[in-house]
């Protein structure tokens, strides 16, 4: 999550240089314009109901109503547009929080946990939106702390101890069972 939020621009960090659309993150924060986010928590305008939050943040990004129709059919929100955000369920929530983040087209969408703890409906809906996304050249970094997620992407970052390695999904897969296999004491897991 920490890093998600230097990528993004709302955490500062202490070392380092980091390099996001082209831009020094700390001279130029011009890249913010490309990306959008979906955070962990809960960042959506909870006094206002879906359809008033879309249409807020399209104007925050120049965005039009065609684009707001857009997201609405791709996420499938037609029906929650008068709901308060505060009374929505996980997964619908979710749906307007990547909604939200792609209103503009961005080059980067920055997701952290965005499956996690969701209906398997909104689930597929998720992961089906991202599809035309990164058909049309855009790019993801995406946090998450299940392991089945890494089959929807083309590199996986492992971050342990400070430290990146860039993998494949089967190697991240691989590497996630030997961690499993570290933890297990004898007779553990054993069939009876």
């Amino acid at each position: 999550t920490a890093l998600l939020h230097i990528l993004a621009g709302v955490e500062r960090f202490s070392s380092g240089q980091v390099e996001v659309l082209g831009c020094d993150i700390r001279k130029n924060p011009s890249f913010r314009q490309g990306i959008g986010l979906v955070t962990q928590e809960p960042s959506l305008f909870q006094d206002l109901n879906v359809l008033e939050n879309l249409d807020f943040i399209a104007s925050l990004k120049n965005a039009g109503p065609p684009d707001i129709e857009r997201v609405i059919l791709q996420l499938e929100l037609k029906d929650y547009l008068r709901y308060p955000v505060n009374s929505l369920e996980a997964g619908v929530y979710q749906r307007l929080s990547l909604a939200c983040a792609i209103l503009n087209s961005p080059r980067l969408l920055i997701l952290d946990e965005v499956i996690k703890d969701i209906d398997i409906y909104s689930r597929h809906l998720i992961l089906q939106g991202l599809e035309p996304f990164l058909a049309s050249g855009g790019g993801v970094v995406c946090g998450f702390s299940n392991i089945e997620m890494s089959a929807y992407f083309n590199r996986v970052a492992w971050l342990e101890k400070g430290q990146m390695e860039i993998l494949s999904p089967g190697e991240a897969r691989d590497k996630w069972i030997q961690l499993l296999e570290s933890f297990k004491k004898p007779g553990d897991w054993d069939a009876e």
